[in-house]
């Protein structure tokens, strides 16, 4: 078999086999094909697409190219959650102890975060002594224990997918329908879900700016999921401003363990209901949708989640008194109020452009090697479609620093304030099943 005929074929608009697919995965993993060739590929697939048999045959090359977590050991279903990203998503924080303190297993692994805010795992790191730094028994038993565990990604998982992605970083080929759904797909898979619910995240903040772009890649993900044996919905969610308050590791969790409490912001605690439903739902602790939203109400209301939340971080070495006085977290030195400077209603908030006003402040990386700041960040005093009174704080810098001018200089341009009423924006457009 030659590369040359594979690329050919692609171009022409042909269907490529599983073993041509399996061919140029394996050989570029090896190094055995070059750049030029699978970058003439990449492009090829981006003009002519994949059919979902072809999509789902990637997938599965990908995930075979490393190592395969095995989760067996682990009783129940494992749902795993997975956001397209967006700033102020703190649905993780929220989602795993509220959906375990239903029995549901939520065998979490999640990175470090590169650009807007820390990941996951940076923002749990806000409470002291919490580590993921644990074995993979370890990381089995505590799920078994408690229904919950986050561990970082261990291993050498899908090899394939790093080297692809940074070709396609380079080559003008990331935004390629194909090309995303089975880069995220085969991560989920070879970590060992069960199952898998996907928040695919649309608006200015978000990878899919247009609406039906997301539609689209969330149908791709669902049909590659269910096509490699893995039950998999999605839901399309707005970024079209950030969710909840916060912006920032530690103002993160706070906002998280008030959601817990139930008392968090309405589209942040919505968004959680809507997913959580799903992942009971595909866990088989409820028969339907809306089964599946009450018990995770009842729990929101009667305190065991929040309890599952103390639980979760004791047992990876937290200090869980964070949870009863969230004051004890990481704090900023310099709290800098942003103000409206004319009277009216919030039309926009571009929310990427907070996002990397939250990393100019410290709370994300701007590069592997940056030092997060856990303290630093922003918290939102109002959000589109609230009216607002000329001097009135639109928001709060947490900072360490008072050279911010620059971070303010930004924010005043991405908050758009008009005498024209607005609405609140759509949180939820779709929900995808098959």
């Amino acid at each position: 078999m030659r590369m040359y005929d594979v690329i050919e074929k692609k171009r022409d608009g042909m269907e490529l086999t599983d073993e041509e697919i399996y061919f140029f995965v394996n050989g570029y993993t090896k190094g055995e094909i070059p750049d030029y060739q699978v970058s003439a590929l990449m492009m090829a697939i981006y003009f002519q697409d994949m059919t979902e048999k072809e999509r789902a045959t990637l997938t599965k090359a990908m995930v075979e190219s490393g190592d395969q977590i095995d989760l067996s050991e682990i009783t129940g279903i494992k749902v795993d959650k997975h956001s397209t990203g967006g700033v102020g998503d703190t649905t993780t924080l929220v989602l795993a102890p509220l959906v375990a303190s239903l029995g549901v297993p939520v065998a979490k692994m999640s990175g470090r975060g590169l650009g807007h805010t820390g990941g996951t795992i940076d923002k749990l790191e806000s409470v002291p002594g919490f580590h993921t730094e644990i074995t993979n028994q370890q990381f089995i038993d505590l799920v078994n224990k408690n229904k919950v565990s986050v561990i970082g990604q261990t291993g050498n998982l899908t090899p394939a997918d790093k080297k692809l992605y940074s070709l396609r970083d380079v080559t003008a080929t990331v935004n390629s329908i194909p090309l995303i759904a089975s880069s995220i797909m085969s991560k989920k898979i070879a970590s060992g879900a069960d199952a898998i619910v996907l928040d695919v995240k649309t608006g200015a903040g978000a990878f899919m700016k247009d609406i039906n772009d997301a539609k689209e890649l969330a149908r791709a993900m669902v049909s590659i999921g269910k096509q490699v044996g893995r039950n998999t919905m999605a839901v399309i969610s707005d970024m079209s401003q950030p969710l909840g308050y916060a912006i920032g590791n530690a103002l993160e969790v706070k906002e998280a363990i008030e959601t817990l409490q139930g008392k968090g912001p309405k589209d942040l605690t919505e968004l959680c209901l809507v997913l959580g439903s799903q992942m009971v739902v595909l866990a088989e602790k409820a028969k339907s949708l809306e089964e599946g939203r009450k018990l995770l109400e009842e729990n929101l209301t009667n305190g065991k989640a929040f309890e599952h939340f103390k639980t979760f971080l004791v047992s990876q070495g937290g200090d869980a008194s964070v949870v009863d006085n969230p004051d004890l977290l990481p704090k900023a030195s310099n709290l800098i109020e942003v103000k409206a400077t004319t009277s009216g209603t919030v039309k926009s908030i571009i929310a990427d452009h907070l996002g990397t006003a939250a990393m100019m402040l410290g709370a994300g990386r701007a590069t592997k090697e940056s030092e997060i700041d856990l303290a630093a960040g922003i918290m939102l005093h109002k959000k589109v479609g609230d009216s607002v009174s000329k001097g009135e704080p639109l928001l709060t810098l947490h900072s360490n620093s008072k050279n911010v001018d620059a971070v303010i200089d930004l924010i005043q341009s991405s908050i758009i304030v008009t005498d024209e009423k607005t609405e609140k924006p759509t949180l939820i457009y779709d929900v995808i099943t098959e």
